[in-house]
C-alpha cells in the first residue's frame, strides 16, 4: 500500500510528465505490487545519474531529478535564463514496506525502485501436518 501525495488521480497514468505551478514536473510512475513488496518505475528522461536523488524520510519516499542539457564541449553557460526542468514526486510508504531495504537501479532514463515488505507482512506458507 502506498499513496502518491502529489497527485489525486493515480489510476490514470499519463505518459507525459505533468508540470505543477512551480515548474516542477511530476514524472509518470508505474507501481507493481506483489506478495514480496512493490516495484516502482519512474520515467526520468534527460536526468543524468549524478542529478538523481532518492531519499526516504520516515514514511515519505521522494524522487528528485534535474534534467541536464548537454553543452557543446566544455563550454560554460555565461547567461542562463531557461530554468532547468526538474522532476519531483513524493510517495507515502505503507507500514508494511521495509524502507531500510530499498534497492534502486537507474538505466536508460528509468528509475526502478524495489521496496520489499517487512518480514511479518509477507505471506507465509504453513505446513499442514496430517494426523
Amino acid at each position: 500500500e502506498m499513496s502518491d501525495t502529489n497527485v489525486a488521480k493515480t489510476d490514470a497514468r499519463s505518459t507525459e510528465a505533468e508540470r505543477t505551478e512551480t515548474g516542477v514536473m511530476l514524472p509518470p510512475v508505474d507501481v507493481i505490487e506483489d506478495a514480496l513488496g512493490i516495484t516502482l518505475y519512474a520515467d526520468l528522461p534527460g536526468v543524468p545519474k549524478d542529478k538523481l536523488h532518492v531519499r526516504i524520510d520516515a514514511d515519505a519516499l521522494t524522487i528528485e531529478g534535474e534534467v541536464s542539457l548537454p553543452l557543446a564541449g566544455n563550454l560554460e553557460p555565461s547567461h542562463v535564463e531557461v530554468q532547468m526542468p526538474r522532476y519531483q514526486r513524493t510517495f507515502t510508504l505503507g507500514k508494511e514496506l521495509d524502507s531500510e531495504k530499498v534497492a534502486a537501479e537507474f538505466r536508460h532514463g528509468v528509475l526502478k525502485l524495489s521496496i520489499p515488505k517487512v518480514e511479518h507482512a509477507k505471506p507465509r506458507k504453513i505446513e499442514v501436518q496430517v494426523a
